[in-house]
């Protein structure tokens, strides 16, 4: 009898072990009622009062939350930064007015663009504190995977001939505004027959960091109803022109473990039609595979695994061609690109859509909400059959997740 008891125990606390060990506590920023929440495992914080937060990034080691506190018409932008350890925002400058600004890949330095001009934040008791010039001109940025230069873009002159082309810049951290160390990376020709663009926008970097995406994107109505998805190699001697989309940066993604990038392909401002999910192998995007059936649009995409990649897709709607415009009732689907094998995998109910899906680890995330509603509850499951529940309640968007690298 005893030792009966005794396995008993034992696979008791074996079964116990293993739902211990497969869990794996999240950590993330949300926006909740316009002000920055952080959520570490099932503790919820509110870490700002009376700010309208905008756009939270975390630092490379998690100690820091840049966010932006601005205004609902649109017309304020400051840069401020959350310190988890002092439990405290800070503005690093007496102000700072931006809307575009990255963390490092490699240490707690934030770059950010204030009216063309490219500036790094300075270092005062552990913390980013001031700020230094780096270049002037820049339409945007990205740190280059060493964290030690940026790739920067201009934007391309209006001639009495048309416009001219798109620069692009190898810039070190440590330039100063001087104009010797500005090197001269590729320079995208365009015209308006094939490739036309005033500016590079959304540099993604490829996991090994030899290739970079962007969109090259051409003036601001028309833009919005196409523009060219293009990638570069890291040396800056191979160019491609992939394919045609809208302007949505989480439209596309790179594959974590190989030099696949995956993208939502189709021209047209309206999501109603034309919106597929297409990979491109690198470096020849000329062997691109299409995977959205016909009669529906995928709106929102990410990688599960090297061989899966997750979609919201909807049905076409076609018949629509005046009036508001339809809300387009998606759901996640997996794909896997090796088989072609497609499933759905969430289920939400009449007049609810799932969008911006997210993996971190083990766990897939989206954003669920009521038809034209802005706020919705934050989804997960453990893996790709498991039962789904709601994570985060009452959000404003999907959250930011932090990621140890």
């Amino acid at each position: 009898m005893g030792f009966r008891v005794l396995l008993l125990l034992i696979c008791i606390s074996f079964h116990y072990s293993i739902m211990v060990s497969a869990e794996v506590p999240l950590t993330a920023a949300f926006i909740r009622d316009h002000q920055l929440w952080i959520k570490n495992g099932d503790q919820e914080v509110q870490l700002t009062k009376g700010q309208y937060v905008l756009s939270p990034k975390w630092s490379y080691d998690g100690r820091f939350i840049a966010y932006i506190d601005g205004d609902e018409q649109g017309v304020k932008s400051n840069l401020y930064i959350y310190d988890l350890n002092e439990k405290e925002s800070y503005q690093p400058y007496v102000t700072i007015e931006t809307s575009d600004f990255k963390w490092s890949p490699v240490k707690n330095q934030l770059a950010y663009n204030s009216r063309g001009i490219l500036n790094v934040t300075k270092e005062k008791n552990g913390r980013p504190h001031g700020f230094e010039n780096v270049s002037l001109g820049v339409s945007d940025f990205e740190w280059f995977p060493n964290g030690k230069e940026f790739i920067v873009s201009s934007q391309s002159n209006l001639l009495p001939t048309g416009w001219g082309p798109v620069p692009l810049f190898r810039i070190p951290v440590d330039a100063n505004l001087n104009t010797e160390k500005m090197k001269p990376f590729y320079t995208i020709q365009t015209n308006e027959s094939d490739l036309f663009a005033i500016s590079a926008d959304y540099f993604k970097w490829s996991f090994d960091g030899k290739w970079v995406s962007f969109l090259a994107m051409p003036t601001a109505s028309w833009s919005n109803d196409s523009n060219t998805l293009c990638v570069l190699s890291s040396t800056g001697d191979q160019f491609q022109a992939v394919g045609k989309m809208l302007w949505y940066k989480d439209w596309i993604k790179w594959s974590a473990s190989a030099n696949q990038l995956a993208y939502i392909s189709g021209e047209g401002r309206f999501f109603v039609e034309n919106k597929k999910t297409k990979i491109a192998d690198m470096p020849s995007s000329l062997q691109q595979k299409e995977y959205t059936p016909k009669g529906f649009v995928d709106l929102d995409l990410e990688w599960l695994s090297a061989d899966k990649v997750i979609v919201a897709r909807a049905k076409e709607n076609k018949e629509w061609n005046e009036g508001p415009v339809p809300t387009m009732l998606t759901a996640l689907h997996a794909i896997n690109i090796r088989t072609e094998e497609q499933q759905q995998i969430t289920f939400p109910k009449e007049n609810e859509l799932d969008v911006d899906p997210q993996v971190v680890g083990s766990h897939i995330t989206w954003f669920r909400k009521k038809g034209k509603e802005l706020k919705g509850d934050i989804w997960i499951k453990n893996v790709i059959n498991n039962e789904e529940q709601i994570w985060l309640k009452n959000v404003d968007y999907a959250p930011v997740f932090f990621i140890q690298k």
